[in-house]
């Protein structure tokens, strides 16, 4: 028989064990066996290159089989959690202005199934304060699985990829810096060619928040 205490405990967003210590800042508990062995920091990861970047972890092993699962099988509560570190990481250490409020951008994708991990991680951030999604990014044109292509077919298979969908208005770019939203960082081709259409349109862009980063090759 189960003790009692289990069933007054949250489960793990992972796991769904029940959990003691459900981790730092907002979102669903998470497991401290379930953030070792996906080697999740608390305070997330960051960086700035290509871009300025947060996100929840370092794309490999299990973080790695886990979000492709979720690509297949998405699980809200699973992605809320793994976006708490990414919004650890943004609040430590993101350069900011009073009274800014960001906006969230997410990738818009050219499959007819689209990626299911972009709008949720952006659900989970708005939920879990202080940001807000806003549709300002759409396909130009269609562009090549990137899976098996390097770091310069990227660029080139993204350059001109995304258009604007309108300008900001009076004022809003100075009040809303924007963030781009997208599940994996790997070359940056993808969030470096949505950057440059919004910054052509007008926008102020702050970065790119992301589940995962690959690590540097070399």
């Amino acid at each position: 028989m189960l003790p009692l205490h289990w069933f007054l405990l949250s489960p793990c967003a992972f796991c769904r064990h029940p959990v003691d210590a459900p981790g730092p800042g907002p979102g669903p508990a998470t497991c401290l066996p379930c953030r070792e062995r996906l080697e999740l920091p608390d305070q997330g990861l960051a960086g700035s290159q290509p871009l300025p970047w947060w996100g929840a972890g370092r794309y490999g092993g299990p973080l790695r089989q886990l979000l492709l699962d979720l690509r297949r099988r998405p699980r809200p509560e699973a992605v809320a959690a793994l976006a708490r570190g990414a919004r650890q990481a943004l609040a430590s250490s993101a350069p900011g202005r009073a009274g800014e409020r960001p906006l969230l951008v997410p990738i818009p994708s050219w499959k007819r199934r689209a990626n299911p991990l972009p709008p949720l991680l952006c659900r989970a951030l708005e939920r879990q304060g202080g940001l807000r999604q806003i549709q300002l990014l759409e396909r130009s044109r269609p562009v090549l699985g990137q899976h098996h292509l390097g770091r310069s077919l990227r660029i080139a298979n993204q350059a001109g990829a995304f258009r604007a969908l309108r300008p900001p208005g009076p004022g809003e770019a100075r009040r809303h810096p924007v963030l781009i939203v997208d599940d994996i960082l790997t070359s940056g081709a993808t969030a470096s060619s949505a950057a440059a259409a919004l910054t052509a349109a007008g926008w102020r862009v702050q970065g790119l928040l992301c589940l995962a980063r690959t690590a540097a090759k070399g």
